[in-house]
């Protein structure tokens, strides 16, 4: 990772009451914050002088010239465009372009940085980490929509009460909810209290945790410490600005109507098929900006390039929905896809060969990235099922036994074609909590130990026909939920292969991905492999998934076990440092123990641009980049 750039002196005179310059200082260290763009100096700029006035028209491209079209293919099918609805990595790209939040990571910063949005600049934070308050930018509109009449509609602190209380109405059942609940906004937690009781959710009556200072100023006030808070400001993909005008004339339809104030809107959409955004007309004046590391070549050169332009540089993204393999590899080979996000595993040997981009591609003018992601693969086990959950020994046994007995090196070696390390806990790498000398049996494949388990606590052979029974001399067959791509189908064989060897049965339940979520988020499964990514440096997210607060929501495997509980609620209130990764250690160990998830990847990333595309770079966390981008760019009229 590179160094921390040199960050601008303050514009507002400082935010932080009563804090002289080496308390501040110190202040930063104790937190961990200041590599996350937090300065003694100030915050990185954004935008240009005067951007923050009234919407100024789009540019508009002159005649004759083309429009700059970005196309790229999902793998997954989405399931929506509300945000307050999504958790599925596909809808939420959508909607980190189509929404915002009041501030945003640098494109170009490594390791990541946090820069205002629609915020104005910093927030003012009490010295407890309990009271943030944020000015926001005047002028900011959102998109427009027959929702308003016909007239524009400004951007108010009271849009972000209705923001942050709609994700509480339990009627929506918000998969963000629940790490939403966990920064302890006064009077959220109650609003949905009182509903779930039977009363109308309340959108009307004032909150105590959400006050409207002034049209434009906006005060939370947290229940405990919360150092990271800022992270929750920063998620235009779950928590992106709505208005309620939009939410009551569409109703149930909410999910098909997204109508936020970025720089991109909805224009066609043919569900699990294709999907359409064009530039918004009315998107406020932006300009590129960022701050990468001086020693960051590859950042240096794209700002050098790009900036000053107005922003969005693209006119249209069109993104069809491509699940098998080969035909998303073989649509990029013949032109129609300007990008490739993360190459199939199995055609990785024909992208990059040994490590170096393939001859025939680089003469084309192809470009190849190839990053560590800060996301995790695992099998999720649902605690609730009375074959393979709780946490009864010969349920743990069984469990540990199914991990001990499956290869990882052979799934990275012969499915993932070397482009993946083993895991060996639930963070993933990039975020704080991470350790990469961290070891535990996650990784471990050990098939005499696994044997032994299963025999020890009962899951024995019983009639001689080469399968286990339960304990109790029942027969046993495992179920799993997958999907139909080509890469899934290798990894389900390799697994069959494995339990096979165990003795074990496995039965494949195939379905769509947006169907084995919803089927996982009301327990109706006993397992389902899936990943996970990170949507902020701290790798507290992951955790979340043996948190009982998310059950049904990011605790997909609906465990509970107290000790972790307590583990994941002192982390939230401590700053980072050694005492907070501590914790993260003894979390990471009782997940392994118990094994509610069997983790197995975090994946190295392979991506390929076509000549004409400027300014990817694939994002550390976040999801809106569209922006930075452009495509045909030698044509000096786009200059």
């Amino acid at each position: 990772m590179d160094g921390e750039p040199v960050l601008p002196e303050p514009t507002d005179g400082g935010v932080f009451p009563g804090l002289q310059s080496d308390d501040r200082r110190r202040w930063l260290q104790d937190t961990g914050l200041a590599g996350l763009g937090w300065a003694t100096g100030g915050w990185i700029a954004w935008g240009a002088p005067g951007a923050a006035g009234a919407a100024a028209p789009a540019e508009t491209r002159p005649a004759g010239q083309h429009a700059r079209v970005l196309r790229y293919a999902f793998p997954t099918t989405e399931t929506g465009f509300d945000p307050a609805q999504i958790s599925d990595l596909y809808s939420r790209t959508i909607t980190a372009h189509v929404f915002e939040a009041l501030y945003q990571y640098d494109h170009l910063a490594r390791p990541a940085q946090l820069r205002p949005c629609l915020a104005e600049g910093l927030p003012e934070v009490s010295e407890d980490f309990t009271r943030w308050t944020v000015r926001m930018k005047p002028g900011v509109f959102f998109q427009d929509d027959p929702a308003f009449g016909g007239q524009p509609r400004e951007v108010t602190a009271q849009d972000w009460v209705f923001t942050f209380r709609r994700v509480f109405d339990p009627a929506l059942k918000s998969p963000g909810q629940p790490s939403l609940e966990e920064m302890g906004i006064l009077g959220l937690k109650e609003l949905r209290e009182a509903a779930l009781k039977g009363q109308p959710f309340d959108y009307d009556s004032p909150l105590p945790g959400m006050q409207v200072l002034d049209r434009y100023t906006l005060q939370f006030r947290l229940r405990e410490p919360r150092p990271r808070f800022l992270y929750t400001l920063a998620a235009p993909d779950v928590l992106g600005v709505m208005a309620h005008e939009v939410v009551q004339r569409y109703g149930d339809k909410i999910m098909e109507h997204p109508v936020g104030t970025g720089p991109f809107r909805l224009a066609s959409w043919r569900r699990s098929s294709r999907i359409v955004l064009e530039r918004n007309p009315t998107y406020r004046e932006v300009r590129y900006d960022a701050r990468p590391a001086a020693d960051d070549a590859e950042g240096q050169a794209l700002l050098a390039r790009l900036k000053g332009r107005r922003l969005p540089m693209l006119d249209r993204v069109e993104v069809p929905i491509i699940e098998e393999a080969q035909p998303r590899w073989l649509s990029f080979l013949a032109g129609e896809q300007d990008l490739l996000q993360i190459v199939p595993p199995e055609f990785i040997a024909q992208a990059i060969p040994e490590g170096q981009l393939a001859p025939n591609l680089a003469r084309r003018g192809i470009r190849a990235a190839r990053v560590p992601a800060a996301d995790v693969s695992y099998q999720i086990f649902n605690w609730e099922h009375p074959l393979v959950g709780g946490n009864a020994p010969e349920k743990v046994a069984l469990r540990r036994a199914m991990a001990l007995g499956y290869d990882i090196e052979r799934e990275i070696r012969l499915i993932r074609h070397g482009q993946a390390i083993p895991a060996q806990g639930m963070t993933v790498p990039g975020t704080f909590g991470h350790d990469p000398a961290f070891r535990t049996d996650a990784a471990r494949y050990d098939l005499a130990r696994a044997r032994a388990l299963l025999d020890l606590y009962g899951w024995q052979d019983r009639d001689g026909d080469g399968w286990r029974e339960t304990p109790d001399g029942q027969p046993l067959v495992l179920e799993m939920l997958s999907q139909s791509d080509q890469t899934t189908r290798a990894m389900d064989e390799l697994l069959k292969k494995s339990l096979n060897a165990l003795g074990l049965k496995l039965t494949l339940k195939i379905g769509q991905w947006s169907e084995n979520l919803k089927a996982a988020r009301a327990g109706r499964f006993m397992m389902w492999r899936v990943g996970s990514s990170s949507s902020t440096p701290d790798g507290q997210g992951s955790l979340e998934r043996v948190y009982s607060g998310s059950i049904g929501k990011g605790n997909l495997a609906r465990f509970r076990l107290p000790a972790l509980d307590t583990l994941y609620q002192r982390m939230q209130g401590l700053p980072d440092g050694p005492q907070r990764q501590a914790l993260f250690r003894e979390a990471n160990r009782l997940a392994v123990a118990y094994m509610p998830y069997r983790m197995t990847v975090h994946r190295i990333l392979c991506d390929l641009t076509q000549p004409g595309v400027v300014g990817y770079r694939r994002p550390v966390c976040w999801l809106d980049w569209w922006s930075f981008v452009d495509v045909n760019a030698a044509d000096p009229a786009g200059a």
